[in-house]
């Protein structure tokens, strides 16, 4: 499990270059289909999900008036989504990745946001 620091020490660790994988930039939360996640080139670096908590709860952090899907909403890691959030690193740009899947009624979504390390907190 991963913590706030451990999530700002690997995005602070990498240089991201240009990539050319169908995920695209993801700045904010953006959905997306497996057949846009290359497993093959994603490195799981840990999770941010609690094992010890059943039902993590559902509330944001956004203080300074940002929304769910804000390219500078806070990532919070005890808050929703991102503790639900696993981590990843792409092979080919070296991005740090967040990933979760949001289970509706009907419906699955799978969602991924890069981790821009001045926005953890």
């Amino acid at each position: 499990m991963l913590t706030a620091v451990d999530l700002k020490l690997q995005a602070e660790a990498t240089t991201p270059v240009a990539c050319t994988c169908p995920l695209r930039p993801c700045a904010g939360w953006e959905s997306f289909t497996e057949d846009r996640w290359h497993k093959e080139q994603m490195q799981a670096l840990g999770t941010l999900r609690d094992p010890d908590v059943y039902q993590p709860k559902a509330e944001e952090h956004h203080p300074s008036g940002t929304r769910y899907a804000s390219t500078d909403a806070p990532i919070a890691v005890n808050f929703f989504p991102y503790n639900l959030c696993d981590v990843f690193a792409c092979a080919t740009c070296n991005k740090v990745l967040l990933r979760y899947t949001e289970f509706g009624g009907y419906y699955v979504d799978h969602r991924v946001r890069e981790v821009d390390a001045q926005l953890v907190v």
